[in-house]
């Protein structure tokens, strides 16, 4: 089982680490540093625990997670700071009693990882995590069985079959918590705020179906269709265009990347369901 991981800040080297390096015991979320973002992603995600990389950070956004930090405990989610000791010193100054656990740089991605978890798994032995909100590992098997004491099964169980995944990706927040709502009952879900994002998921995890939203900062939906064609792994992964966009220029030029569907914003429920069932049920 696996623990949620929320994290923000202005570490982008930190961030990717967590991508990276944590996927055996984290399912990873990032967001931006943006007040309403952060508290978005509390909402919808539901992490077991957030952890802020600082490097730099202004003192407006430091005094941000006091009030941040109000919505964290409500729900009972612990506060991480990463950071080297001056950045996670100003911060304890500032935002004083929001820190659950600090931990200075430099440390190995594999030392955080060792930390965070231990770190979790004292809170889970003292009954202050949600484990029925854990997320499974990857190789759950199809079947579980229980077994006597001279090992022989005494019954078989049989879990239902996997669920088909969605990876959704826009950098509108709303979007993503809506999106969501429509499939989870039918679709395991995971959603991206950026293309970079999305990429760094699937160099760790598959994927049957891709929501891509056309119009994003720094790489468009263009550019992420782009970057997944030209991969072996990613190239036959079926991609749905979300967009809000209805300039016939701009539609056709996403459509000569042939993606599987185009739907237009603001996304019907009935006709998002019946494309996603083209493709993969």
């Amino acid at each position: 089982m696996r623990y949620k991981v929320l994290v923000t800040g202005k570490n982008e080297s930190a961030i990717t680490a967590f991508f990276e390096h944590t996927s055996d015991n984290f399912v990873v979320l990032s967001t931006s540093t943006r007040y309403e973002d952060i508290v978005g992603h509390i909402d919808y995600f539901v992490p077991h625990v957030f952890v802020y990389c600082l490097y730099n950070e202004t003192r407006d956004n430091i005094v941000q997670m006091l009030s941040v930090n109000s919505r964290l405990m409500r729900s009972g989610i612990p506060c991480v700071i990463l950071g080297t000791k001056d950045d996670c010193d100003e911060f304890e100054r500032i935002a004083v009693g929001v820190a659950s656990l600090v931990l200075h740089r430099p440390l190995s991605a594999t030392a955080i990882q060792e930390k965070v978890l231990k770190f979790m798994e004292e809170r889970r032995a003292k009954g202050k995590v949600n484990e029925d909100d854990m997320t499974p590992g990857e190789l759950d098997p199809p079947f579980a069985q229980e077994t006597d004491a001279d090992g022989k099964a005494e019954e078989e169980v049989e879990i239902e079959p996997r669920k088909k995944h969605i990876l959704v990706v826009d950098d509108n927040v709303m979007m993503l918590k809506l999106i969501k709502e429509h499939l989870h009952e039918k679709y395991d879900v995971a959603t991206a705020v950026s293309g970079k994002v999305a990429l760094k998921f699937l160099e760790r995890r598959t994927t049957d179906l891709i929501l891509l939203d056309y119009i994003m900062p720094q790489e468009n939906g263009i550019a992420i269709l782009e970057k997944l064609r030209a991969k072996e792994e990613t190239k036959d992964i079926p991609v749905i265009f979300l967009t809000g966009v209805t300039e016939r220029k701009k539609i056709k030029e996403a459509l000569c990347l042939k993606p599987q569907g185009y739907l237009l914003k603001p996304v019907d429920h009935d006709k998002l369901m019946e494309e996603i069932a083209k493709f993969i049920g």
